[in-house]
């Protein structure tokens, strides 16, 4: 007979993570973010997420991400980095990691979107990694796929949008505000925020009219 606490741990390892506020995203699936202010975002998750991160980008990209920037957010010394000489590898790159069930956040940056099978796949790498995760007593893993523009991947779990927006004071407050968009959800409707970013890390969400 099981012991009603493992039952409780089991179920804390496989909630949600937390997105911002009460949002939250479903592990063992695969999520996008998409927008200019992608990169944020994901880095707003790992902030709120336990333990090694696996981020992949593209290697031909000039950009780098950067740990003094991240620094306020999260420590950058939880980030396991994987440079991708191209899409189809960083897919697989994120699929291995999934399936492994040994990293609780995967994060892979492509630069247009995948097709439906490779999404597919990743959402059962990442039940795979789940199932073992459990057997060892470890956390689901969540996986986030980053794209530019409005992203549009089929087959993905949720698709967020997160871009600048302007002040709404004319005074200077020292927070960030964004616009947060829910543009699709297996089991939500689109929806809107504001998002407001402290110096101090606490964050505020105000709901606006949801998109068209």
């Amino acid at each position: 007979m099981s012991l009603p606490i493992r039952n409780d741990s089991a179920r804390h390892r496989d909630a949600g993570q937390t997105l911002v506020g009460d949002l939250a995203l479903r592990r063992a699936r695969l999520h996008e973010l998409c927008g200019p202010a992608r990169v944020m975002l994901a880095a707003l998750v790992m902030a709120k997420s336990r333990g090694p991160v696996v981020w992949i980008r593209p290697g031909w990209w000039p950009e780098r991400l950067n740990a003094a920037g991240l620094q306020p957010l999260a420590n950058p010394a939880r980030l396991l980095l994987v440079r991708a000489d191209r899409d189809e590898a960083a897919l697989w790159a994120a699929e291995e990691a999934l399936r492994s069930g040994a990293v609780p956040l995967v994060i892979a940056e492509t630069a247009a979107p995948p097709g439906l099978t490779p999404i597919r796949r990743l959402h059962l790498a990442a039940e795979a990694g789940a199932e073992t995760a459990r057997r060892d007593g470890g956390t689901a893993p969540l996986g986030l796929l980053l794209l530019p523009g409005q992203g549009g991947a089929p087959g993905v779990e949720s698709r967020w949008h997160l871009t600048p927006a302007p002040s709404r004071s004319l005074l200077w407050s020292g927070g960030e505000i964004w616009t947060l968009t829910r543009l699709r959800a297996r089991l939500a409707p689109p929806a809107r925020w504001h998002l407001t970013h402290e110096p101090q890390g606490t964050e505020r969400l105000e709901s606006i009219a949801a998109p068209d």
